[in-house]
């Protein structure tokens, strides 16, 4: 077995092979850039090694930096993650000739699966079924729309060397095919070096369903079920789980034995993923084939008992698979939900960061927490926004989303936006619940994007009690502090109203033995906590039920967190009450006469001078963060009075772009 590993990745996954890698007994060497000095997986790893700048074109994609941290160190073999240079042959191929071992599989695996034209060919050929399209790389915006209108709208244009939802546009017509042609082209160019697209038929209301695999190097192939990846926003996968809700035993084994006759015609080993577009009818499609370890391989792991990096790495070393498909089983469910640094109230722009607080629930054996952060830590504006993965395990689906809700509103951030409550609202959707889920499912039910009154709390009147409850206990501190001179003590009263949305509630709060009977609305809410002042996770029961609020206080306002909802709470004595509805609102300032940045990131191009005329929906500009290229729209007609900033500018957020007349 290897003495020593390199990870040639970052963030959440480079920990998680960390993980495995320890409880082996293999010491692992931690590859940085700049910004990742301080980054969690570099305080974990045995050794760590600067590679270089920021920008992971030239640090973690750079195959002469890492091979030269393998000799430095003495690493005998490489697991790459996923992302970055996983999937490329000419590193695989660097690291054969300096007699170091690749995690992973064999270069005409990765040659051919990589590439998604040539892995289609071969899966036609493998007898796969694949969906129609043209196998041929695009030269430019003209020649996709000729093969659109061939294949017929709609279509997806995708990067020959895409993944993660990066290089991908859906067209429906000749403009949305020659814009999509170059986001996707210039999205593929920053995130894996290779531009060229392809295209082929979009299948509408389709579900993402993928089989994971698992190869050795003696000729043995298993598959370890489906992960149904459905719930996805611009092609990135948000919640994925295992099993799948929709398939049958059938439809499962036909996709697994095809996922198996695949990987056998490119003699695969190790870990791989051969993801399907599977329609209303259970008809399956070959959607591409991924070399490598998937972010969402932890819900496999889950339901199947399998370790698949300590696998990966036993393959690496020469070793034959310890199972067979007959010891395959599906034991319970899992799912996974990926908690991302961005505002899903502000269109999911990214947010980048000091995270000033950072508590995960606790771990247990049903709920695991996969990350690359911790409290204090930075989310960088050059890599992808991801802080963590959350995974819940329960003895069937229902029991794993209960986990999941619960675990949800434990997950404390602070200092970026992240969307939690995005998540929170997926896991109630009554489409989710019934496993009616489709790649589009997102877009159809939040077509003008997410907004807190989509997330309405289904029991107001549980954090009213909360809020109540909690300023009872600050007033009773303050009453025993103004009271330590006998004669003056203060009298705590018991009546108050709680100012909610403009809307005020007459609440009864009385001290019991371990937490407060909160009387609203004619019923009495038992309030029992261990709450101490200052946290800011509120735990405990209301009526015997079990509760977990986040909650963040400033004077007499509580902003509580719960299912998703975010609620501002004011809990007044009656004559204040009476008096705030008399108190003006403060309007906020006129900004529509100005482009901001939406996020700090890089200004990619600007599409009008100044003293051009534009209308409502016209292209301004184009700003990339995170990997990501985002179009920023004109919202009124107006005509371009100053334009502050050029390409090529690094901006914060609220930078005024350019100004109108």
């Amino acid at each position: 077995m290897f003495d020593k590993i390199l990870i040639a990745n970052r963030g959440e996954i480079a920990c998680r092979v960390i993980k495995s890698a320890r409880k082996m007994g293999i010491k692992t060497v931690a590859v940085y850039s700049d910004a990742d000095r301080d980054a969690l997986h570099v305080k974990l790893a045995d050794e760590a090694v600067h590679i270089g700048p920021p920008p992971s074109a030239q640090s973690y994609l750079l195959k002469d930096k890492l091979l030269q941290a393998c000799l430095e160190t003495g690493a005998q073999a490489v697991h790459p993650g996923y992302g970055f240079l996983s999937e490329n042959a000419g590193f695989c191929e660097a690291l054969a000739e300096a007699g170091i071992v690749f995690i992973g599989p064999n270069t005409r695996a990765i040659e051919a699966m990589g590439d998604k034209i040539t892995s289609k060919k071969l899966a036609d050929e493998a007898g796969v079924n694949t969906i129609p399209g043209y196998t041929s790389v695009l030269r430019d915006g003209e020649h996709a729309v000729e093969i659109a209108n061939d294949i017929g709208y709609p279509v997806m244009l995708k990067a020959t060397a895409g993944g993660g939802g990066k290089g991908m546009r859906v067209a429906r017509n000749d403009a949305e095919c020659r814009d999509g042609f170059e986001r996707a082209a210039n999205e593929a160019r920053s995130s894996f070096g290779d531009d060229r697209i392809f295209v082929e038929k979009y299948i509408e209301e389709p579900r993402h369903i993928e089989i994971q695999i698992m190869a050795d190097g003696h000729g043995n192939v298993v598959y370890l079920n489906e992960r149904e990846c459905s719930l996805q926003r611009r092609h990135q996968k948000v919640i994925e789980e295992a099993p799948s809700p929709f398939l049958d035993e059938t439809t499962r084994k036909a996709m697994g034995e095809q996922a198996v006759a695949l990987a056998k015609a490119v003699d695969y080993q190790s870990a791989g993923t051969v993801e399907f577009i599977v329609d209303t009818r259970r008809n399956f499609y070959f959607l591409e084939m991924n070399t490598r370890l998937q972010v969402e391989h932890p819900v496999t792991e889950l339901i199947t008992g399998v370790d698949l990096v300590e696998l990966m790495i036993r393959v690496a070393n020469g070793e034959k698979l310890p199972i067979t498909q007959g010891d395959v089983g599906i034991n319970g469910w899992s799912i996974e939900s990926r908690v991302y640094a961005e505002d899903p109230f502000r269109n999911f722009l990214p947010s980048t960061g000091r995270l000033l607080r950072y508590q995960p629930p606790e771990e247990d054996d049903k709920v695991r927490v996969d990350t690359g952060v911790y409290e204090g830590g930075e989310v960088s504006m050059y890599y992808d926004p991801m802080i963590a993965k959350l995974i819940t395990y329960g003895a069937d689906r229902e029991e794993a989303r209960a986990h999941m809700c619960s675990a949800l509103d434990r997950f404390l951030i602070r200092g970026v936006s992240c969307n939690l409550s995005f998540l929170s609202a997926l896991m109630v959707h009554p489409r989710f619940v019934e496993g009616n889920m489709s790649t589009n499912m997102i877009g159809d039910e939040y077509p003008e994007g997410f907004h807190p009154a989509d997330v309405p709390h289904d029991e107001p009147a549980v954090i009213i009690a909360v809020a109540a409850a909690m300023h009872r206990c600050y007033r009773d501190r303050a009453a025993r502090i103004d009271g330590q001179l006998r004669g003056h003590e203060r009298r705590v009263r018991d009546d108050w109203v709680a100012e909610m949305n403009n809307e005020y509630h007459p609440v009864t709060v009385v001290a019991t033995e371990g937490g407060h009977d909160v009387e609203y609305d004619g019923k009495i809410y038992a309030v029992r906590s261990d709450w101490e002042f200052g946290q800011h996770l509120f735990s405990g029961t209301i009526n015997g039920k079990e509760i977990f609020v986040q909650v963040e206080r400033e004077m007499q306002t509580y902003r509580l967190f719960h299912g998703g909802s975010q609620a501002d709470i004011m809990v007044l004595n009656p004559r204040a009450a009476e008096l705030m509805r008399y108190m003006p609102v403060k309007a906020p300032p006129d900004m529509s006469k100005y482009l901001l940045s939406p996020m700090p990131g890089l200004l990619v191009s600007l599409a009008v001078e100044e003293g051009d005329v534009v209308n409502a929906g016209d292209e301004l500009a184009v700003l990339e963060a995170m990997k990501m290229e985002n179009t920023l729209r004109a919202e009124r007609d107006g005509v371009v009075g100053k334009i502050n900033y050029g390409p090529g500018a690094s901006l914060a957020v609220d930078d005024k772009i350019m100004e109108f007349e």
